[in-house]
């Protein structure tokens, strides 16, 4: 059974042993945890966190398992053909959100919703169960299992399936694009992991990227399919007179009129373009110890109209597992 932060003392006496989180709060808020818990509620969960890359890890599988395991099932996707993956979800008990230009692909499902605006739905995440969700870069396509670089986050919380569950049930309603702010933007997992959890475009997701970077003090690193934010590009740039900055742009994208590419290499960024000849489709930034993933790509249609969502991870393990991602896509030939 989940906890949660209803009694101060409780929280106060749990948290004064976790440093590594009183100091990222702190850096986060200008606010020690102690002045922060006076003014709101930081709750607590337990589960944990798998994470996988495509297509060395078959996504599509993962996905597949938990369907199979699971007998209520809330998706928003950009976009899903994988056909081994649709025939899972028969017999189950399911909703899934679909953009318009994508919705002929699973037109033949039951209880599929097309976001018709002109705007994205862009995300790419299912709530299993009530308990546990995915997210990520990964469509599920043939196109992102077996040829796109993409992350498929797997978290098993009660409190961040709330928070996508309202997300999803706006959408039901047909409030697409600016809705309510998340619930529970702020849980600890398992007593020591940080996880912050927004949705854009209600909770400008671009502004809480940005906070992250503002505070780096030894690394930032980003894998970008699309990057075109000049808010966060100049960030990066005021930075790296100080931090660390290795960065990968998608070769598709790259020198698009808007990319922060030029910029970057301009102001002698250690900053290359992928070489994979398909598509480097992440959208992840890692900040000394702190992963940023979700489906947001940094730019204006991302952050202001289309339907997106992040999660920010204050974890040293998870940030290992992405650099060595990063290293990967860094290296590939």
């Amino acid at each position: 059974m989940r906890k949660k932060v209803f009694i101060l003392i409780f929280a106060l006496l749990f948290l004064t042993s976790c440093t590594f989180i009183q100091q990222v709060r702190n850096e986060i808020t200008g606010k020690s945890v102690n002045e922060e818990l006076a003014f709101q509620s930081i709750r607590l969960d337990t589960g944990k966190i798998d994470v996988y890359f495509c297509p060395r890890d078959n996504c599509e599988e993962k996905l597949i398992n938990l369907v199979g395991s699971s007998e209520k099932i809330n998706c928003a996707f950009y976009e899903l053909n994988l056909l081994n993956l649709i025939d899972s979800f028969k017999d189950k008990g399911y909703s899934i959100v679909v953009d318009n230009d994508n919705y002929e692909e699973i037109s033949g499902m039951k209880n599929v919703i097309k976001d018709d605006r002109t705007a994205l739905m862009h995300n790419k995440f299912c709530i299993f169960d009530n308990r546990i969700i995915s997210t990520g870069s990964f469509n599920p396509t043939v196109n992102d299992n077996t040829k796109n670089n993409n992350n498929l986050v797997i978290i098993s919380s009660e409190d961040l399936a709330e928070n996508y569950n309202d997300e999803f049930n706006s959408f039901l309603k047909n409030r697409f694009g600016n809705d309510e702010k998340v619930k529970y933007p702020k849980t600890i997992l398992n007593n020591e992991i940080l996880i912050e959890n927004y949705f854009c475009p209600e909770d400008n997701c671009e502004q809480h990227v940005y906070d992250v970077i503002s505070k780096a003090e030894k690394r930032i690193y980003f894998m970008a399919f699309s990057f075109t934010s000049d808010k966060l590009g100049d960030l990066i740039i005021e930075k790296s007179k100080d931090v660390e900055i290795k960065g990968i742009f998608d070769n598709t994208q790259a020198t698009t009129e808007y990319s922060e590419y030029n910029k970057m290499k301009e102001a002698n960024l250690n900053v290359i373009i992928d070489k994979n000849p398909n598509f480097m489709h992440h959208k992840v930034f890692i900040v000394d110890d702190i992963v940023i993933t979700g489906s947001y790509n940094p730019t204006s249609s991302g952050n202001k109209e289309n339907d997106e969502n992040i999660l920010v991870i204050y974890d040293i393990s998870t940030a290992d597992k992405f650099l060595e991602e990063f290293e990967y896509v860094w290296n590939l030939k």
